[in-house]
């Protein structure tokens, strides 16, 4: 056989790329968006666009039943290294939105004023630019007004800029950037605008009908005499098609941009059409843990200094009242223990103690007899009683079947025998006479020394007959 198409050196170093990939794609940031409660068509639909736009570092075909608790969540998102959680809920009276950091915080509640799902945008749209291309890398994050507004809109910033992996505007590939993100902070009414774009490359410095030769779709050049009138006049182009370019998006490109005629070192203009989906959001509150925890901020409630004092000492009695409870409880548990341990070992004893005094007993029983031989004797002994009843018609005596167990006589004078009746058919019947329950002696039996009959299947054992 020949040797593969690859050496030792190259399949070595496939590897060790490929194992620098996944690190890099484990040390990017992760994330869960799904809808929490009774969220209606609508807010789910809503989470569904949220996925789009946080893809691909994002669970697209993520499932969430209504048995499965936050902490479910949570204790799943640790080994898939997700960092993020985006939930959307819905009240009686609004929408609402938590961006929660794992594992531990903290969470920032938004109250959602407005939305506007992709459907509806792009519906609006008179061209929309919107592929499967556009969703392989994550968006470029655009943050403006985020100014020195307080510590909670620095938070918002940072928590925004951790959902997705930071760029090294040297290194960058301008290919990968597709789509861009934009979030927009207003000091004066404090609510945030979210939006969502698709990026696209043009060049710039030509005429309307080399624009449209550079493109995919050439031009109807049917009614033309010749190429030049499409070059020189623009003719057969509509004036939608012309958009407006200027100083505010036309730069020159660091490096070549797929697309026809960007090239390095020439300008280009860059546009942006919206795909959605759009959201007015307004912070409500921020929490210290996950769902939970100290209120750090909050914008509607505003406590005092000693309002806030009352609220850490009552956290922290309510904390080691739960310790103490839990110290109660391993106690109570280890002290259960301890007496189900000691009440096994007085009943072993109990049992060893009952076992030696019947193994000592030896006018009971044999001593050497196991318990199972002595069972199968005193059914014998009881067996040999029940026949003497049947065939003599009297009680036993007591010392002649010790091991057997005592029947009451029927009551009656004293001194009189007990006579068994004699079984008569009916006539003009052919039943036969009921069979004794007792074992019958045979033909052959023999008589002991006592003039008692002896069953020659029965060893030595006799038994008396009339």
């Amino acid at each position: 056989m020949g040797q593969s198409g690859r050496s030792r050196h190259q399949k070595r170093a496939r590897a060790q790329a490929h194992l620098r990939n996944l690190e890099a794609y484990a040390a990017q940031p992760h994330s869960f968006v799904f809808a929490r409660g009774r969220a209606g068509r609508s807010v789910r639909q809503l989470s569904l666009d949220l996925r789009r736009v946080m893809e691909p570092l994002t669970a697209t075909r993520l499932q969430i039943r209504k048995k499965n608790s936050l902490k479910d969540c949570v204790a799943v998102a640790g080994p898939l290294g997700v960092t993020h959680f985006l939930i959307l809920s819905k009240t009686e009276t609004s929408v609402y939105f938590k961006l929660i950091r794992l594992p531990g915080g903290p969470t920032l509640t938004f109250r959602i004023k407005q939305y506007t799902l992709v459907r509806d945008v792009v519906s609006s749209l008179r061209r929309h630019r919107m592929h499967e291309q556009q969703f392989a890398h994550p968006p470029l994050l655009v943050l403006n007004s985020f100014g020195p507004h307080g510590m909670h809109v620095k938070l918002m910033a940072t928590m925004f800029q951790n959902l997705f992996p930071s760029i090294n505007v040297h290194k960058v590939n301008l290919n990968t950037i597709k789509r861009c993100l934009l979030i927009n902070y207003n000091p004066d009414s404090q609510e945030l605008d979210f939006r969502h774009y698709s990026i696209r490359v043009v060049p710039v410095g030509a005429s309307r009908g080399m624009k449209k030769l550079l493109q995919e779709k050439f031009p109807n050049m049917s009614r033309l005499q010749d190429v030049s009138e499409l070059l020189a006049t623009g003719a057969g182009l509509s004036e939608s098609e012309a958009e407006p370019d200027g100083e505010h998006n036309i730069t020159e490109l660091p490096q070549a941009v797929a697309g026809r005629g960007n090239m390095r070192a020439q300008q280009s203009a860059v546009r942006l059409t919206e795909i959605g989906p759009r959201m007015t959001l307004q912070l409500i509150k921020i929490q210290e843990g996950v769902g939970e925890g100290n209120v750090l901020f909050h914008s509607f409630v505003h406590k005092t200094e000693e309002e806030l004092q009352a609220i850490l000492v009552a956290k922290e009695e309510k904390l080691r009242l739960k310790a103490q409870r839990q110290d109660q409880q391993a106690q109570n548990v280890e002290r259960k223990r301890e007496q189900r341990e000691a009440h096994r070992k007085k009943s072993l004893a109990g049992m060893k103690r009952a076992q030696a005094e019947a193994d000592g007993d030896s006018d009971a029983e044999d001593p050497g007899a196991s318990a199972e031989a002595q069972g199968v004797s005193q059914e014998e002994e009881e067996d040999e009683a029940e026949y003497f009843r049947q065939a003599v018609g009297e009680e036993p005596d007591e010392d002649m079947f010790p091991k057997a167990a005592k029947r009451r006589r029927p009551a009656g004078p004293p001194g009189k025998k007990r006579r068994v009746k004699e079984w008569k058919p009916d006539r003009g019947s052919d039943q036969r006479p009921p069979k004794a329950k007792g074992r019958h002696l045979g033909a052959q039996a023999k008589v002991g020394p006592r003039g008692a009959a002896r069953d020659p299947r029965r060893g030595d054992r006799g038994h008396l007959r009339e």
